[in-house]
């Protein structure tokens, strides 16, 4: 197997802190939270607090037109797709001939925003947009993406819940490293709809009291967000010799699943102990190596304390942690992307971000979230994306 180091030279993120990198970059630093009511999306539950992109279905639609320079193009209807599209495009660089590029996207709803509304209109009689349903599956999106960059390589879309996007890189890595890709579009996206909300309130796992509190013994669940995030992945000597500066590298990942529920994970966090354990093992990295943890963090009664509990079972004196949900909402199958963007972010500027300020750890525990932004070196950070069924994903990254 090739060895040789895998360089993120190109990302693109937007979620609700801010509409690309340059943005999220300000707002990480001044941490800010992106959590409030909905105010672009007409999906109900006004009581509730989310993660929601600042523009509407029709602003986005106008900035994926400008980034690919054809303000007459035929785009999805889908939000996701859309979102999708938008963080794609800036990863990419707007080159648009990656046609060697694999793209290797995640969503757990697919077009399901979509469908919301094609549904109403059905309801009501109106059958005019009916065919906009084959945006429905889930990879449809994924389709969209590989056609506006150009690619003729092979495209693909990776569903495994919360873990779905840290999954794509973990793939993706793998085909750089054998030689069956050359450069690699990795990422996910999600959007918001009602059948996520109504899903997690199904399992009382959304906090209805504002915004939420990761890692506090006062956590009353999570809120939703959505975004799309897409890391550029190549060989470094691939990168090196067309002029591309990496960005960080991708030192290694790991997925495991402690298999104890539909939903929950294992009490003492096997799988997610077993993940990131495995994944800095991949990295050629010890526990004491690593500088950073952006931890899975939701705020739910259950991953948080098996989260935690992993984390000291690896690390003993765990290293400085923060949970980025508390900014950005949870944003599922786009999470492991958009975390990552988020700790090549940390390392390039040098800074821990806040996520959620507490005075006391959980009860039978010692460990604590960063309470204010640090200003430090970082180069090595475990990013950290668990997801129902126990499917459980570690992956590393190191400073470039």
């Amino acid at each position: 197997m090739n060895s040789e180091r895998i360089a993120i030279t190109g990302m693109g993120a937007i979620c609700a802190l801010g509409n690309d990198v340059d943005a999220l970059t300000r707002n990480l630093i001044a941490g800010t939270r992106g959590i409030k009511p909905l105010a672009h999306l007409d999906l109900g539950f006004p009581e509730l607090h989310f993660g929601e992109v600042a523009l509407s279905n029709a602003e986005l639609s106008l900035r994926v037109k400008e980034l690919l320079g054809d303000m007459d193009a035929p785009l999805p209807r889908s939000r996701t797709a859309l979102l999708a599209l938008f963080a794609a495009l800036c990863a990419t660089r707007k080159t648009l001939d990656e046609q060697d590029t694999v793209v290797i996207s995640a969503s757990t709803v697919g077009g399901m925003d979509l469908t919301e509304r094609l549904f109403t209109d059905r309801r009501a009689g109106d059958m005019a947009q009916a065919r906009d349903a084959a945006e429905h599956p889930v990879g449809s999106h994924t389709s969209f993406v590989a056609d506006a960059i150009g690619s003729k390589a092979m495209h693909t879309t990776i569903s495994t819940a919360c873990s779905s996007s840290a999954n794509a890189m973990i793939l993706g890595a793998q085909l750089l490293r054998t030689g069956r890709a050359k450069r690699v579009l990795a990422g996910g996206s999600d959007a918001l709809c009602r059948f996520t909300i109504e899903g997690f309130m199904s399992l009382s796992a959304m906090d209805t009291t504002g915004v939420t509190k990761p890692f506090s013994n006062e956590r009353n669940g999570m809120n939703l967000g959505e975004a799309a995030a897409y890391l550029v992945m190549e060989r470094e000597a691939d990168a090196l010799e067309a002029g591309r500066q990496p960005l960080a590298y991708f030192a290694g990942g790991a997925n495991r699943n402690d298999a104890h529920h539909q939903t929950a994970t294992s009490p003492e966090g096997k799988g997610p102990y077993l993940a990131m354990h495995d994944a800095l093992a991949v990295a050629g990295l010890g526990p004491d190596e690593v500088d950073h943890i952006n931890a899975h963090g939701t705020g739910t009664d259950n991953n948080d304390v098996t989260e935690l509990a992993a984390m000291e079972r690896l690390f003993g004196k765990v290293p400085q942690y923060t949970t980025t949900k508390a900014l950005t909402g949870h944003t599922l199958a786009a999470a492991g992307a958009l975390e990552a963007v988020i700790s090549i972010i940390c390392m390039r500027e040098g800074i821990l971000p806040v996520g959620h300020a507490t005075d006391e750890a959980i009860t039978g525990h010692t460990a604590m979230p960063v309470a204010q932004t640090i200003r430090r070196p970082l180069r090595n950070v475990l990013s950290n994306s668990f997801g129902f069924g126990g499917n459980d994903t570690a992956i590393v990254l190191m400073a470039s």
